[in-house]
């Protein structure tokens, strides 16, 4: 198998994985779908914005779509039910999980002014 092909099997692996259609990455991307299938067959290289986004909005695993290898640092840090959030995190929907950050940072702000 090509590295392009390789790189995107596991794409669409860390994709399906999210929960997401190619309708939906492409959209929280603001990408065509034609793009992100392209991205998946192989037949097109990702760019590095690209690799970029889809670590931060949906939460990929980017050194494993590139190497084949999954990230296991961060996970080996993090106690049973943090990587249970993350997990739960990973498999919601865009628009929920941003509906939880939103959430989150409002607490973190309010223990900030409540240590004021």
């Amino acid at each position: 198998m090509h590295d392009s092909e390789s790189i995107g099997s596991r794409l669409r692996e860390e994709r399906k994985k999210s929960g997401l259609t190619q309708d939906q990455i492409a959209e929280v991307l603001g990408i065509s779908k034609r793009t992100q299938a392209n991205y998946e067959a192989g037949s097109s290289d990702a760019p590095a914005w690209y690799l970029s986004k889809v670590m931060r909005e949906p939460g990929f695993d980017v050194h494993y779509i590139l190497s084949g290898q999954r990230t296991t640092a961060t996970e080996a840090s993090l106690s049973e039910v943090e990587n249970l959030l993350v997990t739960q995190y990973r498999a919601i929907t865009p628009g929920d999980q941003e509906a939880i950050r939103r959430f989150l940072k409002a607490m973190a702000d309010d223990a900030v002014r409540q240590k004021n």
